[in-house]
């Protein structure tokens, strides 16, 4: 049998496998390396482990007393099917330092059955809500 863990320890995070996957998602196609390795440095970062090979990521932006941003959620394809990714969200939102907090989002285009299941909604004041929305750098065209 497989024996999976998940793991907060910053120490295991593989950067490249985090890096590879991330670049081919429809979420941050091509993003480099460096934006990769930042955005980690300043998160909440759950690695997802099959013995020493990383096979799943997630990564919270928070300020541990009232709000957080779930980010970057992948299982790899080879290991789906197995509940990995309810055990991932399950571990993430029972984590002590992310409890109590008044808002937990997150921004999916496929999987908001997974995340219904966990009590994510539609946000319930929209009209409350405002963002920018600008190009990532690696993807607007340079000026000649």
């Amino acid at each position: 049998m497989n024996t999976y863990d998940i793991s907060t320890d910053p120490s295991r995070l593989q950067l490249e496998a985090i890096h590879a996957t991330l670049t081919r998602s429809y979420w941050s196609p091509g993003v480099p390396m460096e934006v990769v390795a930042r955005a980690i440095a300043n998160s909440m970062c759950f690695g997802l482990y099959l013995g020493d090979a990383q096979v799943g990521f997630a990564r919270v932006v928070t300020d541990k007393a009232s709000f957080a941003y779930l980010a970057d959620v992948y299982v790899l394809e080879a290991h789906r099917g197995q509940g990995l990714s309810k055990r991932l969200v399950e571990t993430i939102l029972a984590h002590p330092e992310l409890q109590g907090l008044r808002r937990f989002l997150l921004a999916t285009k496929d999987a908001h059955g997974l995340y219904a299941q966990y009590g994510f909604k539609p946000l319930a004041a929209p009209d409350r809500m405002m963002e920018i929305r600008i190009p990532p750098s690696w993807l607007r065209t340079v000026p000649e």
